[in-house]
């Protein structure tokens, strides 16, 4: 007599699980976002990657919460880049035109405090993220 296959399933499952099954991830990537400011934003990219890969386990508010954080990732990082392009664009004028670069210092000050402004929102704004992901609510 033939020996029956086994009864649980043996290959991966590809559909999303509980609505539960995110929430570790969910949990560890706001905590790594929020950890960012003190790591010179390397476990906010952490926090991405945890994001990613829980993405596809999870379903409901997780999954809200995971798209939430993948989406306010990289609307920081755009803005990021685009202020330190002005950054940059400003330490050209002072190297081309001296003069140039001392007008221009009051953008290059506000260019500055953009990105203070940014990475403070980012963390409040994970914190949020954060008690309301704790509190079952959406982001």
């Amino acid at each position: 007599m033939a020996d029956a296959p086994p009864a649980g399933p043996t290959g991966p499952r590809f559909s999303p699980g509980h609505e539960s099954e995110g929430k570790p991830a969910a949990l560890i990537a706001w905590c790594l976002f929020i950890l960012s400011l003190p790591s010179a934003t390397l476990l906010a990219l952490v926090g991405l990657i945890v994001a990613y890969a829980g993405r596809g386990g999870s379903d409901g508010l997780s999954r809200a919460h995971i798209d939430a954080q993948i989406a306010l990732f990289w609307s920081v990082f755009w803005w990021t880049i685009l202020l330190w392009i002005g950054i940059g664009a400003w330490l050209v004028s002072v190297f081309m035109e001296p003069a140039m670069g001392l007008v221009l210092a009051p953008v290059a000050l506000l260019l500055g405090l953009g990105l203070l402004l940014l990475t403070v929102w980012f963390t409040i704004r994970s914190l949020i993220g954060l008690f309301q992901l704790v509190g079952d609510k959406a982001p």
